[in-house]
């Protein structure tokens, strides 16, 4: 049997929502979902404990970042990433495939993997989908995703034919490399640019190899959100319904409702904890800056709507004094919200499609952020 099953609890009944829960070894998660990031074994800025107080389900860690620091077989002599990283729910690792070949020119891809240098010290690596099988298998993740080829926006028809047939190819030899599924499960990656002949190819491939889930890869590189959203309307609808769907990267409230909207069960981004270094944070009015001299004598929380740590015990003054002195607890409190944003944001989602109000709950929560173009579409 595999490690990670998937359970569909409820259907929307005017949109392609979908309300399910995936069954893993380390704990079940609530459906849709959406994933904290945690690069390199630690969510940035972030403790264990206060993402399980804010109803973090399962977070994603960088397989490019570990295999290169601290090393797989110094995960594995831990016991796995889970008790390296003191995280006793469950782990998601991406394939390390987007960041090799975000490399750029550092980086060739040929049929046996891509061969890059590293980032930190230049020395010469070989990502293989075996390679990124036996990381994944040393780090001990629950959801370990295939090995693929991110490919870029643009990108010719002729590019994009040929790697989404060389991901599929990587695809059966990850299947082969992996051989505890009882332990971790493999899901597969779905490509083809922004062509849908070439998607509908990819999830032919991918499908017919029967794994417990599937990703949509390739979305959120910069193409225009219309342009998104015109691919997930028909993409999630070439995966089968009693498996998981996964957009990758994303994790903007608009591409959120947008995603489950299409029948998507599976978020991440790193986007959360970006802005609040950046001093940005998310909340039920819209996107702020805290960096803005407007906000020098505003005693008020955050967010008025949000009864996260930050929010209950802290005002916009404050914040923006901690971000301006170049305080550490600046990007601490301001991840902490953000993260908490999403979180609520994605639990409260779940409970409109049970309630069968999705669609009114969208439309609430986009009037007051301010999204009013994605309404009126």
């Amino acid at each position: 049997m595999d490690a990670v099953t998937y359970e569909l609890i409820k259907k929307d009944p005017r949109t392609k929502a979908r309300r399910g829960r995936l069954h893993t070894p380390h704990g079940d998660v609530e459906t849709p979902v959406f994933m904290p990031v945690g690069t390199a074994a630690t969510v940035k800025a972030v403790f264990p404990e206060e993402l399980k107080e804010m109803g973090a389900q399962i977070i994603l860690s960088n397989t490019y970042h570990l295999y290169l620091r601290p090393g797989a077989d110094i995960v594995r002599e831990a016991g796995g990433l889970h008790k390296f990283m003191n995280w006793d729910r469950p782990i998601l690792t991406d394939s390390g495939g987007f960041q090799v070949f975000s490399l750029g020119v550092m980086r060739k891809i040929t049929e046996e993997g891509a061969s890059f240098r590293s980032h930190i010290d230049g020395s010469k690596h070989m990502l293989s989908p075996e390679k990124s099988m036996e990381v994944q298998n040393a780090l001990g993740s629950d959801i370990m995703m295939a090995f693929d080829e991110c490919i870029p926006y643009p990108a010719d028809y002729e590019y994009a034919r040929k790697s989404t047939e060389r991901t599929s190819r990587w695809l059966e030899r990850c299947k082969k490399a992996h051989k505890d599924t009882s332990r971790q499960s493999l899901f597969g990656i779905m490509q083809g640019g922004m062509y849908r002949d070439l998607r509908e190819k990819s999830a032919r491939d991918i499908v017919q190899l029967d794994l417990p889930g599937y990703a949509i890869g390739g979305l959120s590189v910069g193409e225009p959100r219309e342009t998104m959203y015109s691919v997930l309307d028909y993409a999630a609808d070439l995966l089968p319904e009693n498996k998981p769907r996964y957009v990758m990267g994303v994790g903007t409230p608009d591409h959120l409702f947008e995603g489950v909207e299409r029948g998507i069960d599976m978020f991440d981004c790193v986007l959360p904890t970006r802005l609040a270094r950046n001093g940005a944070a998310m909340t039920s009015q819209g996107r702020i800056s805290i960096k803005n001299a407007k906000y020098e004598r505003d005693f008020t929380p955050l967010d008025h709507e949000c009864h996260c740590y930050t929010c209950t015990h802290y005002s916009r003054a404050y914040l923006r004094h901690l971000f301006k002195a170049n305080e550490i607890l600046s990007s601490m409190l301001l991840s902490y919200h953000n993260l908490y944003f999403l979180v609520h944001t994605m639990e409260n989602i779940r409970k409109a499609i049970e309630e069968d109000r999705f669609l009114e709950y969208k439309r609430e929560f986009y009037l007051k952020y301010g999204d009013y173009e994605t309404l009126l579409r």
